[in-house]
């Protein structure tokens, strides 16, 4: 069992640009150790990449109250579709259940009713563009109607070292 602790960041709400959201991110590092922690439930994986079928689980993980809201739960990443989001494989994500979203806000979207992935989402009169934050892959473009927005990541919990 490792006894790394873990790094909370937690994306910053008052940067305007959504490209910027985590680049200006901040780390929750030296939680005090008498700090309360939260428990939300991991509900299972979330592909950074093509979008797979939803992948169940029925954990929990311990979150810093900071980054708690009404209807919070949390993914874990596969993929390196968001990278240059600083969102890693094997990261945690922190959601916010949410239906609808911001342009440019890094959301996890069903698509289909099938499949789910995190991206950045576009609406404009063609449709839905899903960006990637990996120059190395291209968007995918829907239409409205084949994508639900199930929320908006809020933060991460990260493994102390990214391998």
């Amino acid at each position: 069992m490792s006894t790394e602790k873990p790094l909370f960041l937690l994306r910053n709400p008052s940067s305007q640009d959504h490209n910027q959201l985590w680049q200006d991110a901040s780390y929750l590092e030296n939680l005090p150790k008498t700090s309360v922690s939260h428990s939300v439930p991991l509900l299972g994986w979330v592909t950074a990449g093509l979008p797979m079928e939803i992948c169940e689980s029925r954990e929990q993980v311990q979150i810093p109250p900071q980054l708690v809201k009404k209807n919070t739960y949390a993914l874990k990443v596969r993929g390196d579709s968001m990278i240059e989001a600083n969102i890693h494989d094997g990261d945690i994500i922190i959601i916010e259940q949410k239906h609808t979203v911001e342009n440019g806000e890094t959301c996890v979207v069903m698509i289909n009713n099938q499949y789910v992935t995190l991206k950045r989402l576009y609406i404009d009169r063609s449709g839905v563009r899903l960006d990637p934050a990996n120059s190395s892959m291209s968007p995918i473009h829907l239409k409205n109607e084949d994508v639900q927005v199930l929320g908006i990541v809020m933060g991460l919990k990260r493994r102390q070292t990214l391998q």
